[in-house]
């Protein structure tokens, strides 16, 4: 089972945890973009990206026995901050229709570029699985 770190006197966190406590077995996972399971780009659409990205983590978590509800942390890196906040409510939905309602601790990062150049987003995730 997994405990959100909150202080009490804080204002709520948003699609997101400030801290989580987790036991178990750890599964990382590396740096995932929003290619297809042939490396393939099927989209230059940020959301559409981020959709896949989520679907890849997903992937990976099952081949370890995990579920998105194991999800202890996120570290998003987006090429523009500015697509990425022009495109939240379609990445809202995309990260509702494929994680859940379930937020880990998140951090997002602009960076100069990706290694892939058709990549506009690359997440890194953590997740737990209690023993």
């Amino acid at each position: 089972m997994h405990e959100l770190l909150h202080p009490r006197n804080w204002k709520p966190a948003q699609g997101y945890a400030n801290g989580v406590s987790a036991r178990g077995r750890m599964i990382f996972t590396g740096g995932l973009v929003g290619w297809d399971a042939d490396q393939q780009f099927q989209t230059d659409d940020f959301a559409g990206q981020v959709r896949q990205v989520l679907e890849n983590i997903v992937a990976v978590l099952a081949e370890g026995g995990a579920g998105p509800q194991h999800l202890v942390r996120l570290t998003w890196y987006v090429t523009d901050k500015h697509e990425y906040l022009g495109a939240l409510r379609e990445i809202g939905a995309a990260y509702r229709e494929v994680i859940g309602r379930h937020y880990p601790a998140m951090a997002l990062v602009q960076v100069a570029g990706l290694v892939e150049d058709r990549a506009k987003v690359e997440i890194e995730a953590t997740a737990v699985v209690p023993d």
